[in-house]
């Protein structure tokens, strides 16, 4: 079973190219997943794959793109029924 994990980042996240960053590098180790823009200026991501992807998913995201600012990155395990296809960026929730 693949590990799953939902990540919460804040800080200067948003109009930084952090989505786009977070999809390149989760094909790059691929995972599948998600990542969006939330309303209250975080960014959200579902990250699953082999443990040793999903850690360095969540190291990565600590820093993220040059121009990020990234203050918290809160992990969750999850446990999804239907696991994500493929890494997209979905619409700001």
């Amino acid at each position: 079973m693949p590990l799953q994990a939902r990540l919460m980042i804040t800080g200067r996240v948003q109009g930084v190219g952090y989505r786009d960053w977070a999809v390149t590098t989760g094909r790059r180790l691929g995972l599948s997943g998600w990542v969006r823009n939330r309303r209250d200026g975080s960014v959200e991501a579902l990250i699953v794959g082999d443990e040793a992807a999903v850690g360095t998913m969540i190291e990565a995201s600590r820093r993220g793109p040059a121009m990020a600012r990234v203050d918290a990155v809160d992990v969750e395990p999850v446990d999804l029924d239907i696991l994500p296809s493929g890494f997209t960026q979905l619409p700001t929730a």
